[in-house]
């Protein structure tokens, strides 16, 4: 394995993040839920995306780039912390933001994220339903290429191989945290989509030698292309990391039973899960990710998938700036 430490990466998570205990929804779900509290990475609202950009960004900076291009949904939470990254380290950004069908619209175009990616200095491009934004990304690159920029591409997400490491690191503290604390987990569950943060943990705990399940919540589509997605890049990231991708085997479990119509588009489970945790822990989750991968936890315990007395882990990965974007359906 390469030395970790020495890949190239730039301050910006405010880390350790906590790990709290969740007293009263653990009484109501019957497992004891242990959160680690990843909405508080403290990047313009925080969220998972601010451990991958420090690697995104410190490749950035090697590569001499002067400006960051990325895509995303209208109120990506990855937009808004890429739009803040770019504005502390004296990048300009560029946001390629597609419409999402479904999605309730009365704030969804001027609230939330939207509203803060502009406040962080970013200039938006906005596409309607069906346009290609990574076709629209890619001419975008040559454009600023022919006038003399050095643009640097972010995936959607920030989930590639480099940015990943942003959760082998995280995969270390967590390990650090539940060994001082002395908890022993059972479980991680997340929400998963773009497939960077459950991947990097993974890699994070093959490559500390853990067998720590990590349950993904699969937010815009089925469970078995969920998987695939999460294999295929914790297999370049384990690359990445100098070791043998083949360890990826049957380490990544998704499933995909509660992300409803689509990307974005809210559930009843959803609503009920991000109310019940504001009213019984003061926590806020977001609507497309962590209300959804709440939701499926919540019902996975219900029906005893989930054991009962077990310890379980819940990775808030952030997000909750998008409430505002969907307050009719709260």
């Amino acid at each position: 394995m390469k030395d970790f430490n020495r890949i190239p990466r730039i301050e910006i998570t405010h880390a350790p993040t906590p790990l709290e205990f969740a007293p009263r929804l653990s009484e109501e779900l019957g497992c004891n839920l242990y959160i680690k509290r990843d909405d508080c990475t403290g990047l313009a609202g925080g969220g998972n995306k601010t451990r991958k950009l420090e690697y995104l960004l410190a490749d950035a900076q090697q590569q001499g780039a002067d400006i960051l291009v990325t895509i995303g949904g209208l109120q990506s939470n990855h937009a808004r912390q890429t739009a803040a990254a770019a504005a502390k380290f004296g990048f300009d950004c560029e946001l390629v933001l597609g419409d999402v069908a479904g999605t309730p619209k009365a704030d969804y175009y001027g609230n939330g994220n939207l509203l803060l990616d502009g406040l962080l200095g970013a200039r938006i491009h906005r596409l309607e339903l069906g346009e290609d934004r990574g076709v629209y990304a890619e001419n975008l690159i040559d454009k600023l290429i022919g006038e003399g920029r050095k643009p640097y591409l972010i995936p959607i997400g920030g989930s590639s191989a480099i940015g990943s490491l942003g959760y082998v690191r995280c995969a270390n503290e967590i390990l650090q945290q539940i060994s001082s604390q002395d908890i022993a987990i059972d479980q991680i569950v997340l929400a998963t989509d773009s497939a960077g943060t459950q991947a990097g943990l993974l890699a994070g705990f093959i490559a500390a030698e853990v067998d720590l399940p990590v349950l993904g919540i699969a937010v815009s589509r089925n469970g078995k292309e969920q998987t695939q997605l999460v294999d295929v890049l914790l297999r370049q990231t384990l690359t990445q990391l100098g070791l043998d991708p083949d360890q990826a085997g049957g380490r990544v479990v998704a499933n995909g039973n509660y992300y409803g119509e689509g990307y974005g588009i809210t559930t009843e489970a959803m609503i009920i899960a991000v109310k019940r945790c504001a009213k019984l822990e003061g926590l806020l989750l977001d609507p497309v990710y962590t209300g959804k991968a709440m939701a499926g936890l919540m019902d996975l315990c219900a029906q005893g998938v989930i054991a009962a007395g077990s310890n379980q882990l819940f990775l808030h990965t952030g997000g909750s700036t998008g409430l505002f974007a969907y307050r009719e359906v709260f």
